[in-house]
């Protein structure tokens, strides 16, 4: 069998006063064990990401430090948005190779508190090219308006098919109990919303937040040792093509394309075969690129399948079926992870808010930097 998923959980997210990037961390790490029916002893590898707000050169060190265990492996992975499908990818190889029997693969950060506006942006400002980028003083939002630019250009996506991914999205977080933003929104409501950056108005964007999620990855034969349903890494596939928007090869094609489709091949399924999927969402064009880069929907048409009602729970692709980084919540890295629990827990028939019926198989996707970085999962129930 294939590496599986026995435990996974996520802390309460949004604007947590007193929280710490290493508290977050430990909540999500219990709550996955304990998810698991697994003890902290039984853990034999550690595999954490990055912080903004407690950075080091050893986040993993420093984590199984905080709570206690000494691990025969640690490692700390730093890839934007895709880090938390890399870590679980990474995981998957290291119980398939038996190196380790379970690992606990933990993400966590206090973004919103912990944070002042100037830190934060100093951290995001990181990101753009020292010489091509960075002077001229574009930054993250402005990427993405890039790409938004072009695909309206080349595809004719509207403004109202982008705002109808944060309708939906919103629609899904109003029924999940630990959602951050929970009222209903309408098209007129983004639309409205302040300009971020030409196209992408307020409500097109991500959230920024306080949270913490983990999960366990155990080998196939070790899944016994938990008590709860294993979800199985049917399939995994990363690819990267730049890092910085002005190296991109292209503002239509990005590496989701590859990535997925590697991912699929692994899992012998396609595209059609997704019952449920939780893919990243930093923007709404963010989402609407990689529905159609992965192959879920073809080019210019997952705008309309967006205002159709298809990406809702009762659709063709549920997506994003707890609110995404648009109305959930997203704290960095952790941000990801929110994906990969929801995934887990609709496909154990236990969301905590809209659950797809029978679901059955799950396609998780991570991006970071601008559409820079890609990993893809394909999940299954056991």
């Amino acid at each position: 069998m294939n590496a599986v998923i026995t435990g996974a959980s996520d802390t309460a997210v949004g604007r947590l006063e007193g929280s710490s990037c290493m508290e977050l961390h430990a909540e999500a790490a219990r709550g996955a064990l304990a998810n698991a029916g697994l003890e902290l002893s039984e853990i034999d590898g550690v595999l954490c990401a990055y912080s903004m707000t407690q950075p080091h050169l050893m986040l993993s060190s420093v984590f199984s430090e905080y709570i206690g265990m000494q691990p025969n492996f640690s490692a700390a992975v730093q890839a934007g948005g895709a880090t938390a499908c890399i870590l679980l990818m990474n995981a998957a190889a290291l119980v398939k190779a038996g190196v380790c029997r379970h690992v606990l693969v933990v993400t966590g950060d206090n973004r919103q508190t912990g944070l002042t506006r100037e830190a934060a942006f100093a951290a995001l400002a990181g990101v753009g090219h020292p010489q091509y980028e960075r002077p001229f003083g574009i930054n993250v939002p402005a990427s993405y308006g890039l790409v938004a630019q072009r695909y309206m250009h080349d595809y004719g996506v509207t403004s109202e098919q982008l705002a109808e991914i944060a309708v939906s999205h919103r629609k899904h977080a109003s029924l999940h109990p630990k959602a951050t933003m929970r009222e209903l929104i309408t098209v007129d409501d983004v639309l409205n919303s302040r300009m971020i950056s030409s196209p992408l108005h307020l409500l097109d964007c991500c959230l920024i937040s306080d949270g913490g999620a983990a999960v366990v990855v155990s080998a196939g034969d070790a899944a016994s040792d938990s008590s709860a349903i294993p979800i199985e890494i049917l399939g995994a596939g990363q690819h990267h093509t730049h890092e910085h928007i002005v190296a991109a090869p292209s503002l239509t094609e990005f590496g989701c394309a590859q990535s997925s489709a590697e991912a699929f091949r692994q899992a012998g399924l396609t595209p059609t075969d997704i019952d449920v999927a939780e893919i990243y969402d930093s923007f709404t064009i963010t989402l609407l690129v990689e529905l159609e880069s992965i192959g879920f929907f073809k080019k210019g048409e997952a705008g309309e399948a967006a205002a159709e009602q298809q990406l809702e729970v009762g659709g063709s692709l549920p997506c994003n079926t707890h609110g995404g980084l648009l109305s959930y919540a997203h704290s960095g890295a952790a941000g990801g992870m929110f994906h990969v629990v929801e995934a887990v827990r609709q496909l154990r028939g236990q969301a905590l808010g809209a659950q797809v019926e029978d679901a059955r198989t799950a396609f998780v996707h991570g991006d970071g930097g601008i559409l820079s970085a890609h990993c893809s999962l394909v999940l299954g129930r056991v």
